[in-house]
């Protein structure tokens, strides 16, 4: 497998599953989410993947961020793209290696695992149906540079940020969803009153989602 990740499979077992993709948010672990993983619903495999940069100490990153107000400056593109491509990837494999549904597949991202599910999205739809997107935002230069030519007609997308983040301002959520809806995107968007991290009212609000979507 191209990224070591952790599992739980689901306990109503079908023929073909679907697969919620968890990945983490810079300087944290395939640990950080999986931590909810009994929390999701049954059926579905629950796969949390580690980034493939090692910052040590237990943290990694799926890519650097040089530390600039200026939005422009904020990542390193170039191991962004790598981390989308291996991320899709590690999707296929893991369709492969496990009865997945791959017409199934729903991407959660925090922080900076949120930034790499827009990008694996708009980059490879075919690949990605949902995306629970949570605390990031849209940055169009990690995706494919043809991406806008996309068919989006089959993707879902539950976006979410707290109002007094002072990590990634909410203002850069709120820019996303226009353009995510100009390419003809069904996004729902929520904001809670809490800083970088996820309330439980998210939490909920997502997984009631998942079960309608």
């Amino acid at each position: 497998m191209s990224l070591f990740f952790v599992i739980r499979e689901p306990k109503i077992k079908k023929d073909k599953n679907p697969l919620l993709l968890l990945l983490h948010g810079y300087g944290s672990n395939e640990e950080d989410l999986f931590s909810f993983a009994s929390e999701l619903p049954e059926d579905y495999f629950v796969v949390s993947a580690r980034a493939p940069f090692d910052m040590m100490y237990g943290s990694y990153a799926w890519y650097a961020i040089n530390f600039d107000a200026d939005e422009n400056k904020f990542s390193d593109i170039t191991q962004a793209r790598a981390s989308r491509d291996i991320i899709a990837g590690l999707i296929d494999e893991l369709v492969t290696a496990y009865p997945i549904d791959a017409h199934n597949v729903t991407l959660i991202g925090f922080s900076q695992g949120c930034i790499l599910s827009y990008a694996v999205a708009l980059s490879y739809p075919e690949k990605v149906q949902r995306i629970v997107a949570m605390s990031g935002y849209l940055n169009t230069e990690i995706a494919v540079d043809d991406f806008a030519s996309n068919d989006f007609s089959g993707l879902k997308i539950f976006a979410s940020h707290g109002t007094v983040d002072q990590v990634i301002p909410v203002e850069w959520a709120r820019k996303s969803i226009p353009v995510l809806e100009n390419l003809g995107i069904e996004v729902l968007y929520k904001e809670y009153p809490v800083g970088h991290g996820v309330a439980p009212q998210n939490f909920f609000d997502f997984k009631n989602w998942l079960l309608q979507s």
